[in-house]
C-alpha cells in the first residue's frame, strides 16, 4: 500500500493579493486573478481579525460588517506569517485567506499597516466544504472523501458524489503512524498535524 499525499480539489484567487480557496492547500499551484487594494479605515488593530467578515467575490474582497448584506464568511482563526510556517487552520476551516504584507505611509521600511499573514475562514451560509465529507476546506479530517489523482496524488471529493469526482476512499481515522490504522486501511493519507496520517478505506 502507497502512501498519498492529501492535495484538495479547488482554485486559488488572490484576495488581499491571494487567496486559497475550498479545497486548495497550502503550496499548492493554481489559477489567479488580479486583486484590488484592501481598504484601510474604519477597521480595527488588526485586518479581518478574529470574528470579523470578509465580503463575498473573487476580484474584490474586503472586510464587511458581519450583519451586512456582503457578508459572506467569517475569520475563525487569524495568523502572521505563511501558513506553512505557522499553526494549521482549524479542522471547520472552509478556506483560507492570504493576506500580503501592506505598508502606509508611502511604503516606507517599517511602516507596515497590514503584515503577512493567513485568515481561516467559515462561510456564514452552507454548503460548508470544509465539513467533513464536504469535499473541500484547507485541511483532511476523518470524515472526507478522495479519489487518485495520479501517481502518489490524491483529491478530496464530496462524499455524497455531488463533485466533480467520484469518492474512492473515506477517511475512517487520523492517527500517528500507519501501523495504528485499522486492518480495513486501504490507502494512507497525509494530513498533516499531530496525527499526520489518515487512514482511508475503499468504497
Amino acid at each position: 500500500m502507497r502512501r498519498s499525499g492529501a492535495v484538495g480539489a479547488g482554485c486559488v484567487l488572490p484576495v488581499l493579493l491571494v487567496a486559497l480557496l475550498t479545497g486548495c492547500r497550502p503550496g499548492v499551484p493554481g489559477s489567479a486573478a488580479p486583486a484590488s487594494e484592501p481598504q484601510l479605515a474604519g477597521y480595527g488593530a488588526v485586518f479581518l481579525g478574529v470574528d470579523e467578515c470578509s465580503s463575498f467575490g473573487t476580484t474584490r474582497v474586503t472586510e464587511v460588517p458581519c450583519t451586512g448584506e456582503r457578508a459572506a464568511a467569517r475569520v475563525i482563526a487569524r495568523y502572521d506569517g505563511r501558513p506553512e510556517d505557522g499553526p494549521l487552520c482549524p479542522p471547520t476551516t472552509d478556506f483560507v485567506l492570504h493576506i500580503s504584507p501592506q505598508r502606509a505611509g508611502g511604503g516606507e521600511a517599517g511602516d507596515v499597516a497590514i503584515p503577512r499573514g493567513y485568515a481561516c475562514m467559515r462561510k456564514l451560509e452552507p454548503p460548508h466544504p470544509g465539513d467533513p465529507g464536504g469535499g473541500g476546506g484547507p485541511r483532511t479530517v476523518p470524515g472526507d472523501c478522495v479519489y487518485r489523482a495520479g501517481r502518489g496524488q490524491v483529491r478530496e471529493t464530496a462524499c455524497d458524489g455531488s463533485g466533480r469526482s467520484e469518492p474512492e476512499y473515506r477517511v475512517t481515522r487520523a492517527v500517528r503512524d500507519r501501523a495504528e490504522c485499522p486492518p480495513s486501511t486501504a490507502l494512507y493519507v497525509e494530513i498533516g498535524g499531530s496525527l499526520p496520517v489518515g487512514c482511508a478505506r475503499r468504497l
